[in-house]
């Protein structure tokens, strides 16, 4: 399922996997859409150049970073490791990612809990099937 989410693995700047960092001025990116940590430790979703969304965290401390943790939890921390912000996502610890959707939404995935063993293989564009191997698409 994670091929459908981030297209091929060179194109995937609109993903964070569980233990990657967004550091101050940069950016997720998914066409006109922007998810930037900002100077001023504001977490800020933009359309084009318009604000849509913001973690209201400017002003609250200095070097701020967004981290994707492995308990599902998106955080944004100061300099001294103090959380400003969070998704309040906590789960079990395992592998995650946040995308940034075409639809410009911004959504935390994870590990499957249970399905139907009922999924039909995906084409890959060339026609052939494409599978992934478990924890393919991680770090």
């Amino acid at each position: 399922m994670v091929y459908n989410l981030v297209g091929p693995p060179c194109e995937a700047a609109n993903v964070l996997f569980s233990g990657d960092t967004l550091r101050l001025e940069e950016s997720l990116t998914y066409g006109n859409y922007r998810l930037t940590m900002q100077r001023d430790c504001n977490l800020v979703l933009y359309d084009g150049g318009r604000a849509v969304w913001a973690s209201g965290t400017n002003g609250k401390g200095s070097g701020c970073y967004l981290r994707m943790q492995y308990d599902a939890n998106l955080v944004v921390y100061n300099y001294d490791g103090k959380s400003l912000w969070s998704s309040k996502t906590y789960r079990r610890m395992g592998n995650y990612l946040v995308v940034l959707q075409n639809d410009r939404n911004v959504v935390i995935y994870g590990d499957a809990f249970w399905d139907s063993k009922t999924y039909v293989p995906m084409k890959a564009d060339n026609g052939h099937n494409a599978t992934l191997v478990n924890g393919a698409g991680y770090k």
